[in-house]
């Protein structure tokens, strides 16, 4: 990151405590709004911020995860989730979340056109995924198997829909991936500014996206109280405590995997080498076993074709053993 100011960057508060404690208060909509106005590409206006059910602090998911519910000025919904250790199902958990709060907001009886368009922003410091990228956008849409064109709304629908529903995917969930792990250039947007927000927890002077000159002024780490500092202090500590038991945790299974699989490997390998031994010593064994027939019939006087019928080996076998065993040829 370039930096044009020779002001030395002010540490700001960690965007997940700001989102748990200080963001919460209408007066401060201003930071949260920027953010989501850069994400959308549209000017938002929050009218109210929903403390979402599963946001419910628990023993084992206590500092790691933020999850709120927004609803903006018309009407949609929008599901912002900042998630610090990495989980398997977490595209699954989008899915779960976005279905709830669906049915959360329609009540039984309501008609379809009630249901509310919803908006699910991650924040994720993980990689999720295979990819390279630092922000992703999905959404729904249909397309023609055979002719690959874009279904689109008619006018009627168009004119049903509240709020100038223009396309199909206007109807239904988007998702929003921000993998702030993942973001290493140099900030050219409004969107890379709060990338770098996100990552570093500075905000640069010069930065001017949307909601980050009041964020700068709002969430300075020196502006909070003695008992703020405390609190704050706290979670840095227990956050890192937990991410340091989920490292040692992971290196743990990890070490402990490597050594059972080695173990088994030799396990395994003990008994294949046994029974690689053991077939060789059996063909070991079934060779002595011919060489001496060989060996008794030729002192027998049997003549070399009758040797080769009764052992099943080459006339130019049966020459070699009688010569290995120094016996004449005839």
């Amino acid at each position: 990151m370039i930096i044009t100011s020779d002001k030395p960057d002010k540490q700001m508060i960690r965007f997940d405590w700001a989102l748990k404690r200080l963001l919460r208060n209408k007066a401060d909509y201003v930071v949260l709004e920027g953010l989501l106005s850069v994400l959308l590409r549209e000017k938002i206006k929050i009218v109210s911020i929903h403390e979402s059910e599963s946001n419910q602090e628990q023993p084992d998911d206590k500092f790691n995860r933020v999850d709120m519910v927004v609803e903006d000025s018309r009407a949609n919904l929008l599901i912002i989730e900042l998630q610090i250790n990495n989980q398997l199902n977490y595209f699954l958990r989008m899915l779960y979340g976005v279905s709830k709060a669906i049915t959360e907001h329609i009540k039984l009886g309501d008609s379809y056109d009630k249901i509310r368009k919803v908006y699910h922003i991650n924040i994720v410091y993980f990689k999720l995924g295979e990819g390279n990228d630092y922000v992703y956008h999905g959404g729904t849409e249909f397309r023609g198997i055979h002719s690959g064109e874009l279904l689109q709304l008619t006018g009627k629908q168009k004119e049903y829909f509240q709020y100038n529903k223009e396309k199909v995917m206007d109807l239904f969930p988007e998702y929003f991936l921000l993998c702030v792990e993942q973001f290493d250039v140099v900030a050219k947007n409004s969107l890379d500014q709060w990338m770098y927000y996100l990552k570093n927890d500075v905000i640069p002077e010069h930065f001017d996206a949307p909601g980050l000159p009041e964020a700068r002024n709002l969430l300075l780490l020196d502006s909070l109280t003695k008992k703020e500092k405390m609190e704050y202090e706290h979670h840095i500590i227990q956050m890192r405590h937990e991410l340091t038991e989920l490292e040692s945790a992971h290196f743990s299974g990890h070490y402990e995997g490597r050594a059972e699989g080695r173990a088994e490997g030799e396990a395994i390998g003990l008994e294949k080498g046994e029974a690689i031994g053991l077939e060789k010593g059996e063909a070991i064994g079934r060779i002595a076993e011919k060489e001496n027939v060989v060996v008794n019939s030729h002192r027998e006087g049997f003549s070399i074709e009758t040797i080769s019928t009764i052992t099943g080996l080459t006339s130019e076998q049966i020459i070699e053993i009688l010569k290995r065993h120094g016996l004449n040829v005839y």
